[in-house]
């Protein structure tokens, strides 16, 4: 038989490095992000003095350079700590996967004592192994990456924050990374008196900044004449249109590239209109599969409504059909009581509303005239056939 994987080996390819065009890569260079940059360092400059930094949360959008700027940060941080011998550490923790106040210790104490085993150790040990080797002198900065995931958040920021307490000679700082720029206000008063945080919100970038973007990646990533300009401009525009986010555009790029890979030719705007569409539907998957069993469960039935029909009198916008939250939360509670599970109160059901539309999975908006009383409308943001088949995949 043919050997495939030396034929894809040998084959020629447009791409130069196709790693650069990842929303992963961090480029040294982050364009339209050197007043962030300059305000970030500021805040964890003390540090490098053995003085204690502010606590600082970055909020903004998905793909306007948080994660960027605070990962470029922390690696000119660590460069200058060595010249200088500074006793400083960080860490930085995505908290989509470490999402409880256990997991988080668990990994401080990891990198207080990376030969020890902390298995079935309680939270408590935990956090005395990390408090007892920042004491010995260190200025410790822990990041956290969607910081908003975490269960019980309250428990973890008492902890960290109320840590400098206990410590004689070091200080521990925190970095908090989300999107959603209302999420304290979830917290309890204890956990916010003991903040005492600066704070930063990112703006999207514009279809120019974009597209600028782009071209540097561009230039890397693929061989030379193997990317049209229109291809960049129309990726930075769909990304424009889609809060200014720089991952969706990079993610459009490298996926019209790998279409226009396989056809041997270069990556065009038709390309990018294929990607579109592409880039969307696995971004529908990633979102899902994310999502907490109750949101996953409200998604759902607001799936199964569309696809359907509603009891109650048809609503459209522009032909696509609109949905009561009341008769939602009917669909919600009925799903629930047939995949055998609590069901939620209606407060919390709007919570999971709220955070379905922050990552526009659905929209919503308040009724109108000719509609009595006040309540809102609900428009599934993606084919429910879609959206089902993926709940039903993670949940298989």
């Amino acid at each position: 038989m043919e050997n495939l994987f030396e034929k894809e080996i040998n084959r020629s390819t447009i791409f130069e490095d196709r790693n650069v065009l990842s929303p992963h890569y961090l480029p040294d260079q982050l364009p339209y992000r050197e007043e962030e940059i300059t305000k970030v360092m500021k805040v964890i400059a003390p540090a490098l003095s053995q003085k204690r930094p502010s606590n600082l949360f970055l909020y903004g959008k998905t793909g306007v350079g948080k994660t960027a700027v605070v990962k470029h940060v922390m690696e000119k941080l660590d460069e200058t700590k060595k010249k200088y011998e500074a006793q400083v550490d960080s860490i930085y923790l995505n908290c989509r996967t470490h999402n409880t106040k256990y997991q988080v210790l668990l990994k401080l104490a990891q990198r207080a004592e990376p030969n020890e085993s902390f298995l079935g150790l309680s939270s408590t040990h935990l956090y005395e192994k990390f408090v007892e080797y920042v004491d010995k002198g260190l200025v410790f900065i822990v990041v956290l990456d969607e910081i908003d995931k975490v269960k019980d958040l309250d428990d973890l920021v008492y902890a960290l924050t109320r840590a400098n307490d206990d410590l004689k000679k070091g200080h521990i700082a925190l970095v908090g990374i989300s999107n959603k720029i209302n999420f304290k206000e979830k917290l309890d008063p204890r956990s916010k008196s003991t903040l005492c945080q600066d704070e930063m919100v990112f703006a999207p970038y514009n279809a120019e900044q974009l597209s600028a973007i782009l071209a540097d990646r561009a230039k890397e990533g693929f061989r030379k004449g193997y990317i049209t300009d229109g291809a960049i401009g129309l990726a930075a525009a769909f990304a424009a249109q889609e809060s200014g986010d720089a991952r969706y555009a990079l993610r459009l790029l490298l996926k019209a590239g790998e279409f226009a890979d396989a056809q041997d030719t270069k990556a065009t705007e038709e390309y990018v209109k294929k990607a579109r569409s592409a880039v969307e539907e696995d971004i529908v998957i990633e979102l899902i599969n994310t999502l907490p069993e109750h949101q996953s469960i409200v998604l759902y039935a607001i799936a199964n409504l569309t696809a359907e029909g509603s009891k109650y009198r048809r609503l459209t916008d522009n032909g696509e059909r609109l949905l009561f939250s009341g008769e939602a939360y009917e669909g919600y509670e009925s799903l629930c009581k047939k995949w055998k599970t609590m069901a939620r109160s209606a407060r919390w059901f709007r919570e999971y509303l709220n955070e379905l539309d922050m990552m526009g999975l659905i929209t919503m908006t308040m009724s109108g005239p000719g509609i009595r009383g006040n309540t809102r409308l609900i428009k599934l943001s993606f084919p429910p056939g879609k959206v089902k088949a993926a709940v039903e995949k993670r949940f298989a």
